[in-house]
């Protein structure tokens, strides 16, 4: 047991998805909750900040490790054959092990970058009233020709090389990016940067998919942010023609810190209260 939250676990389809359980906000019954989904390769003890900050906005916390990273398993190995299609079933996974706890609540996904595309392909391919609303922070879609000037064309060669380079050793052992992770979950990740497309998932076509989500979207890109630039969440809200989606830009002058791709964790709370706004402007359950 940690001080700050209570390690919980999942057991689904021969693995074990770690959850972090934040105690309830002090002097707000039956908060909102918002369940957190990682980015590739990062802890969810790495989001302890944010949490904090969520909790003093008022909301219930609970972050969850994607499989294969933190305290969930199994870890990636040659034998893994994973991709998209489980992380995406594993949010489902959480979502009903916590639904005691959510039941009669309103519910936001909240999704960074890789748990941003978990989170919104569960809502489209498996529940799309599993959440009353979806918060997606430093999220999009590498497409390389979303990427400006000669970036772009770097972008191409770099994620297709580490395709490559899992394909070979049937795992990618996170040499200088993501982390280590199965192989199939670097072959979806590189189609997406290579196409600007999702892959089909279980045989169905998730843009078609994505274009049923119909709840509320709070989009949010970051200052300074060089793996999901604007043109890159832009794309992937491009997609979600049903959607209402709110699209805003957390700057470094809002958190009064240098920020990135991964460092605006650590300088959340104006970010954290506009989260609480967006949850308590949603119809309750």
């Amino acid at each position: 047991m940690n001080e700050e939250y209570v390690q919980e676990f999942v057991d689904v389809d021969g693995a074990r998805l770690g959850l972090q359980v934040y105690p309830e906000p002090t002097g707000v019954p039956d908060a909102p909750v918002v369940v957190i989904c990682p980015a590739m390769g990062v802890r969810a003890r790495y989001y302890r900040p944010f949490a904090a900050a969520l909790r003093a906005a008022g909301l219930a916390v609970v972050v969850a490790d994607l499989r294969g990273t933190g305290a969930s398993t199994p870890t990636p190995s040659r034998t893994c054959h994973y991709g998209y299609a489980e992380l995406v079933a594993d949010v489902g996974a959480v979502l009903a092990a916590l639904k005691p706890r959510l039941d009669g609540r309103t519910r936001v996904l909240l999704g960074h970058s890789l748990g941003g595309q978990a989170a919104l392909l569960h809502l489209a391919l498996h529940d799309g009233a599993a959440a009353d609303g979806l918060a997606l922070v430093a999220c999009g879609v590498p497409w390389w020709r979303r990427y400006a000037g000669l970036f772009g064309f770097g972008v191409l060669p770099y994620t297709q090389g580490i395709a490559a380079t899992a394909a070979l050793l049937r795992v990618w052992p996170g040499w200088g990016f993501g982390g280590r992770q199965a192989r199939g979950v670097i072959r979806d990740w590189a189609y997406t940067a290579r196409t600007g497309r999702f892959p089909r998932l279980d045989g169905v076509d998730t843009e078609a998919a994505l274009r049923t989500v119909d709840l509320p979207v709070l989009a949010v890109g970051v200052d300074d942010d060089r793996h999901t630039p604007p043109a890159t969440l832009d794309h992937l809200c491009g997609k979600l023609t049903g959607a209402a989606v709110t699209r805003e830009r957390y700057t470094a002058a809002q958190a009064g810190a240098r920020m990135d791709h991964f460092t605006w964790v650590r300088s959340a709370g104006p970010l954290a209260a506009r989260i609480a706004a967006f949850a308590t402007s949603l119809p309750r359950r």
